[in-house]
């Protein structure tokens, strides 16, 4: 049986795939979650926690998809399809995800929760977050090389600097892939890139 928490990110998401973020009401997510509104409250302080908390576990459950993919990928294979299977797999799962396609690309449309940040810079770190809305998610720029470290660690060499080259630029050409789709599949294009860095 899921949390209060899980609970109400599960009502959240399912929400906002029927409604623009802007319309989406707490009191209809707790609800949704079979808890009081002011359950929703004590775990995410209001809206902005909740879209934190939101995004966050978007962007965890991509992190540990990569490390599923790279996990499963058999060990004996070349870099470079290893690679291609996860720039494949993130292309996928993105087209499916609105949310994590704008954690990628930076872009939130206005039917997404923009991430705004705990609190501002220079504000007193003695403000007290609410309990479970956590910091903000991996900006696109983080992810990647979140992505390009796990990926270098798995590959036979391990985050050598040619290596570390090799996974941003996979994770790279995934997202230029998402942006502005080629004719050309991304995995066959991770596949050549990756072969000739290699050279």
């Amino acid at each position: 049986m899921p949390t209060a928490r899980e609970a109400l990110l599960d009502a959240a998401q399912s929400a906002l795939a029927e409604v623009p973020w802007q319309a989406v009401r707490m009191v209809e997510v707790a609800s949704a979650a079979g808890v009081s509104r002011q359950t929703l409250y004590n775990e995410f302080s209001g809206k902005d926690g909740l879209a934190r908390a939101l995004v966050r576990r978007e962007a965890d459950l991509y992190l540990r998809g990569v490390e599923g993919q790279l996990a499963e990928a058999d060990t004996r294979a070349e870099p470079a399809d290893r690679l291609a299977a996860v720039a494949e797999w993130t292309v996928a799962r993105a087209a499916d995800r609105p949310l994590l396609r704008a954690l990628l690309t930076g872009c939130w449309g206005e039917w997404l929760p923009t991430p705004r940040p705990s609190r501002t810079p220079g504000a007193s770190a003695a403000v007290h977050a609410p309990r479970g809305a956590g910091t903000g998610p991996p900006v696109p720029a983080e992810l990647v090389a979140l992505v390009r470290d796990r990926s270098a660690s798995t590959l036979d060499g391990g985050r050598t600097d040619h290596n570390l080259r090799r996974c941003e630029l996979a994770v790279r050409l995934a997202l230029s892939h998402l942006v502005a789709p080629g004719a050309q599949p991304v995995g066959q294009l991770v596949r050549s890139a990756v072969t000739e860095a290699a050279v």
